[in-house]
């Protein structure tokens, strides 16, 4: 092969790939435009063949009658309209006109039309139909055998028989293409529903997570400003230094909340700035003093404890879901347990556990009727197998026990 030849040959088979793609295309939008066509030209080759007396150059009686060729010629052309649709009834249609034809010796070449029908009962029906095509297209050829013997019967049957049967083998075989095609079309079709479904699940799961983390923000951050901007009302007239201690509190808390929110719409941007949004580390368990001092400040007395030694490493999320069941109670107690009631949080270390419980000594109650904070903390402990439990105490207040597993680490 020349150089030129080389270089032509991905030309032509890519002219030849989209011309079968544009006459499947073709076939796929009008079939029935297709069938036309194509039972047309062997309609018009069939009858060429019978006014040109074509026909007589192989038959074994030229003296059939015309009316009987003409009528035979259209029997075995016309009912390719329907090999796609009823391959069966046009095969039976085509084989009876098979059985006219060679038993008068006219011998027909259209009667290898049939080779079309039985091809498309191997693409479209099943096994057991398509032996039943096969012994019904070489009866014709049995019967030429019997009625104009030519010879040797091997020599009229075999040549029938392997045409029959590499038919049968292209049909089997582009049916087996177009099942795995088929299928590879509905495996896709299945991984892009899950893929929208996960999708779904993973933007419900990070809207419930975004609401989770804008209540425990908001939600904390408002209960210190009000419980703030209270005692700076109370002592405006007693005591205006202590007022003004109260109103920069304020504005730091504000500030604080003002910050963490924006950082976590940002997130919710479709369009991020080059430089990316402002990051900074999420709360952890080293910012609960300063969490607590925020919720004193706002008027609520409360007594931090320490057992036990934290085990190292402490995986940040789990510092995360502790850090916000302290902020969610301490909140709750601001904004619940009423005037002269103190809390105390407890913080236990085991080598295998964490454990915090809050106390405080208010009022007793739910303190989050109709509102998420509590189910936001079963939420964040169960995320990472662990355990909550809150409810009124005996003797009066409220308690909130959170337990969370401490991970092992992995063995080598």
């Amino acid at each position: 092969m020349t150089s030129e030849a080389r270089r032509s040959e991905p030309r032509t088979s890519q002219f030849l790939h989209r011309t079968t793609r544009r006459v499947r295309a073709f076939d796929r939008r009008r079939p029935l435009a297709w069938d036309l066509l194509l039972t047309g030209f062997f309609v018009l080759a069939a009858y060429v063949d019978y006014v040109g007396d074509g026909w007589k150059n192989i038959a074994a009686d030229t003296h059939v009658p015309g009316w009987l060729v003409l009528l035979l010629s259209l029997a075995l052309s016309v009912p390719l309209l329907w090999r796609r649709t009823h391959p069966m009834a046009a095969l039976t249609v085509m084989a009876a006109a098979g059985i006219v034809n060679s038993a008068t010796g006219a011998v027909l070449q259209a009667a290898m039309l049939q080779l079309f029908a039985v091809f498309n009962v191997a693409l479209r029906a099943r096994m057991r139909t398509l032996l039943l095509a096969c012994a019904l297209t070489m009866v014709p050829v049995v019967v030429a055998v019997i009625r104009y013997p030519r010879g040797s019967w091997d020599a009229q049957v075999v040549p029938h028989f392997w045409a029959l049967a590499l038919v049968c083998a292209f049909g089997i075989a582009i049916r087996s293409r177009q099942d795995y095609t088929n299928s590879l079309v509905e495996r896709a079709r299945r991984l892009e529903v899950e893929r929208d479904q996960q999708a779904q699940l993973a933007a419900a799961a990070e809207r419930t997570r975004i609401a989770r983390e804008m209540h425990d923000i908001i939600g904390h951050n408002l209960s210190v400003i009000t419980g703030l901007a209270d005692g700076g009302s109370y002592a405006a007239a007693r005591n205006p230094e202590r007022a003004a201690q109260a109103l920069t509190a304020i504005a730091t808390t504000s500030r604080q909340a003002l910050t963490e929110l924006r950082r976590l719409l940002d997130v919710l941007r479709e369009e991020t700035p080059a430089t990316g949004p402002e990051l900074a580390p999420q709360p952890a368990l080293a910012d609960i003093d300063a969490l607590v001092d925020g919720v004193r400040t706002a008027g609520l007395p409360v007594h931090l404890t320490h057992t036990g030694t934290p085990p190292a490493p402490l995986p940040s999320g789990t510092q995360l879901a502790l850090y916000r069941v302290l902020q969610e109670a301490l909140t709750n107690a601001l904004k619940h347990a009423g005037p002269q009631a103190t809390a105390r949080a407890d913080l236990s270390y085991a080598p295998d556990a964490v454990t915090l419980t809050v106390t405080d000594t208010g009022r007793g109650g739910s303190p989050d009727t109709g509102g998420r904070g509590l189910t936001g903390m079963r939420e964040r402990t169960s995320l990472y197998g662990g355990t909550l439990e809150a409810g009124p105490r005996p003797s009066g207040g409220w308690r909130v026990t959170a337990h969370l597993p401490v991970p092992k680490e992995p063995t080598t």
